[in-house]
């Protein structure tokens, strides 16, 4: 009997050492950016939405107008006894162009900026970490443009928007090569591949 009651002290600890932590990514199209952290391991969800704006709502039509400063983003829960900020920064950096100010490739306004947004100091010295040393490693022909700014508000994306690169698989992919984003991803990265930002 002590050997089970010791077995499910053990169990519940476990469990409360896992805590589902929370980071936030603009890059572009919240379907290209949603789709690279969907089913990693540790991810518990990926969900596109919109943040940073001055309004108190945000939806698709107003924040494509270009008029209410949100940026399209993507908000990832995830476990962080499986993954954490480092590799999802890892995989952030490889799917963008942090170069581009305007937007991100065929995709241009205030909206498809990029940005990490922080949730806590730790996250901020991260992610500033992480820029240094991609400007230092000279991954990026021009200097990184990504702004690193604190968190302080998300509103999910109409449902459509959700899981689009399964829902509309050919229709996403036929869009990810043909805004730009893809072709210029592949070579970046084709001799790339075992770059590693936090050794």
């Amino acid at each position: 009997m002590k050997y089970l009651i010791f077995a499910i002290f053990l169990s519940f600890s476990f469990v409360a050492t896992a805590k589902t932590q929370v980071a936030t990514f603009a890059g572009g199209c919240f379907w290209c950016i949603e789709s690279v952290f969907d089913d990693k391991p540790g991810v518990i969800s990926a969900i596109s939405g919109y943040a940073g704006g001055s309004k108190a709502t945000a939806n698709y039509k107003a924040v494509s107008s270009g008029s209410t400063k949100h940026f399209e983003v993507v908000q990832v829960k995830y476990d962080d006894t499986k993954t954490d900020y480092k590799k999802l920064l890892e995989i952030y950096w490889r799917s963008i162009n942090p170069t581009d100010s305007g937007g991100q490739f065929a995709d241009r306004g205030p909206q498809y900026k990029t940005a990490v947004f922080y949730h806590n100091e730790e996250q901020k010295q991260l992610a500033e970490k992480s820029i240094v040393i991609l400007d230092k490693a000279k991954i990026f022909r021009r200097k990184i443009v990504v702004p690193v700014i604190p968190f302080t508000n998300f509103f999910p994306a109409e449902e459509r928007h959700q899981d689009y690169h399964k829902k509309k698989s050919l229709r996403y992919k036929s869009y990810y090569y043909g805004s730009g984003r893809g072709t210029y991803l592949d070579l970046k990265w084709i001799t790339k591949k075992d770059f590693k930002i936090f050794k």
